[in-house]
């Protein structure tokens, strides 16, 4: 069979497979096209998830005549002046959105430039351009699409129900919004109704910070941690959320480089290594993050949906990003989401949704007395002291100054109750020993190496074969960590030395969960990830455990070491170690207000 040319508009419609996936491309693709035309208002209208109608109007700068009959020729953009795809400082630039569109569906443009007398209007129908017409509008420039893929019925069998493909379409403009605070986004029609006003503010932070509290929560916007640095001319800000408050899914991973949204793998795969464990498994960290980075150093044009990026030194980003994360999530020691409490009064009371005081954006670092509580060094190690059967209440007035504040009871021998100036904490005491021994053994290991002593009789552990080469295979990473084994025999090993902080705890247990836990190494898994991933063991096993009672000194010094701790809000595992309940919530769940 000849070689031929193929016809341009099956070429078109070829491209639109890549460039408009689902309704939800197409109006990506519009509404980046109003941003780039500087645009302070932009609103979409949508009808049965945008398959029959989908109209994107904005203010922006408009279009002449000529440039209109132009933009809707494949590869014919404004948006590359000097042909350099290095410096590119515009969401769009492929000059494939509009003809593609055309070519799957009806596309009728309306534009008008503040300088033109009138505006002009265009009509592509499936592939076949219509001449330019006169057009009374406003300034700006609205774009209407009818009938998406009636070119190509095949496609429309790919789509999903109508419901769905509308709440694709407002998650996609929540996402863009996030990134440009200072513009007015409205979706209408027959799926979500959403509006965001354009930022008050006159900066750019303050106006984000707005922007994250209409789409994220003013809970989430309250609590969350501000991230800014930087390394060389890549500069990471934005908000992360604290680990208590995971997500089901990581679909509140919001990530912007150079205000483009991306789902990008680098970034992703950042991020988990800074909440590794932090958050459960499963669970997903919520955040906003923005790299601003010089264009000459990403490059955008991987894909024709641009929604992914490749960093020109992806080291210096994904460092950047895990080494900001960590710092902040670690300066932020004991603090937990305080949705913990409320959502304990929930399931007390189902059905009663208490409102948030205002006392929940309290943060106890601005407190007068933080200059003092932060000066003060957290009390000696638990590991020494012994079982108590001494049930007495601590009456130290003067500790529910701290901020997790003075022990009153141990409940259960499981649960400390604790008294706040303006409320109550329960502390899950195995789960809060669990990450101070945890972040004390890794301090340990980073700063001198973790002190180890002998054995004064080495304990033989049975295992089977297999298991018993799967230690000794690993043994110099265990020697490492402060524990030394040795072969002992087919099937057993011999523990000689144990890491100090560890002494009197059940070598058996943790030799069989060390075990297990080699099961969940992968090939991927970093030498730093695996080695806190011992030392998590060890401190599972050398913690505080349920059942053990607590003189009121001891619970008092857990609750200040949890306070210098930091990542102290939450054990290995991703759990929560207490939850706060103000005073005024608890007077709510009574009916007192």
């Amino acid at each position: 069979m000849a070689v031929r040319r193929l016809d341009p508009v099956l070429v078109d419609r070829i491209a639109a497979g890549e460039v408009v996936e689902r309704p939800a491309s197409a109006v990506k693709e519009l509404v980046e096209n109003a941003i780039d035309a500087d645009a302070r208002s932009i609103e979409i209208v949508i009808a049965h998830g945008g398959r029959t109608l989908v109209r994107v109007t904005d203010d922006g700068a408009g279009m002449s005549a000529d440039d209109l009959a132009l933009a809707v020729e494949r590869h014919a953009t404004s948006k590359i002046p000097d042909n350099d795809l290095f410096s590119i400082a515009t969401l769009g630039f492929r000059g494939e959105a509009l003809p593609s569109i055309g070519a799957v569906a009806r596309l009728t443009i309306a534009t008008r430039q503040r300088s033109d007398e009138n505006g002009w209007s265009l009509l592509v129908d499936a592939g076949i351009k219509h001449e330019v017409k006169p057009a009374a509008l406003n300034q700006g420039t609205r774009v209407e699409i009818a009938d998406l893929f009636y070119a190509t019925p095949a496609r429309l069998k790919f789509l999903k129900s109508d419901r769905a493909e509308a709440l694709a379409i407002a998650d996609l403009i929540k996402r863009i919004a996030l990134a440009h605070p200072q513009i007015s986004f409205t979706l209408a029609g027959d799926g979500p109704s959403l509006h965001y006003g354009g930022a008050r503010a006159a900066d750019l932070e303050t106006a984000r910070t707005e922007r994250i509290a209409q789409i994220m929560g003013a809970d989430f916007a309250a609590e969350a941690l501000r991230i800014d640095a930087q390394r060389e001319d890549v500069r990471l800000s934005g908000f992360a959320g604290l680990p208590t408050d995971h997500r089901a899914t990581a679909a509140h991973i919001h990530a912007y480089v150079n205000g483009r949204p991306v789902r990008d793998k680098l970034i992703l795969g950042a991020v988990k290594a800074a909440y590794a464990d932090l958050v459960p498994n499963g669970r997903h960290p919520a955040l906003v993050l923005f790299i601003d980075v010089p264009p000459a150093r990403v490059d955008v044009n991987v894909h024709p949906a641009k929604s992914e990026v490749r960093f020109r030194d992806p080291g210096l980003v994904r460092g950047l990003i895990v080494s900001a994360l960590k710092e902040r999530l670690g300066a932020a020691f004991h603090r937990a989401t305080l949705q913990g409490g409320l959502r304990t009064l929930d399931a007390l009371r189902p059905g009663f949704a208490p409102q948030r005081p205002a006392s929940l954006a309290y943060d106890w670092r601005d407190s007068p007395a933080a200059p003092a509580l932060l000066s003060e060094q957290p009390q000696a190690r638990f590991d020494a002291l012994p079982p108590s059967a001494d049930t007495r209440i601590a009456q130290d007035d003067h500790a529910t100054a701290h901020p997790l504040g003075a022990a009153r009871a141990q409940v259960h021998d499981a649960f400390i109750v604790a008294q706040t100036q303006d409320g109550m904490v329960i502390v899950d005491q195995h789960a809060a020993h669990e990450r101070l021994v945890y972040e004390r053994l890794k301090r340990e290991r980073a700063e001198r190496g973790i002190a180890r002593q002998m054995m004064l009789i080495p304990a033989i552990i049975e295992l089977d074969s297999v298991d018993a080469e799967k230690l000794l295979e690993r043994a110099d990473v265990l020697a490492s960590l402060g524990l030394v084994i040795e072969s002992f025999g087919p099937g057993a090993i011999a523990v000689t030395e144990m890491p100090s902080a560890l002494s009197g705890g059940d070598v058996n247990a943790l030799i069989r969960d060390l075990v297990d836990g080699f099961e969940e190494w992968g090939a991927a898994l970093t030498l730093e990830a695996r080695l806190d991933h011992v030392l998590a063991t060890f401190a599972c096993h050398h913690s505080v455990r349920a059942g053990r009672r607590m003189k009121p000194e001891e619970m008092n010094a857990l609750l200040r070491e949890m306070e210098a701790t930091p990542n102290s809000g939450q054990c290995n595992h991703g759990r929560p170690t207490y939850v706060e309940l103000k005073l005024s919530d608890i007077e709510r769940l009574f009916g007192r207000r």
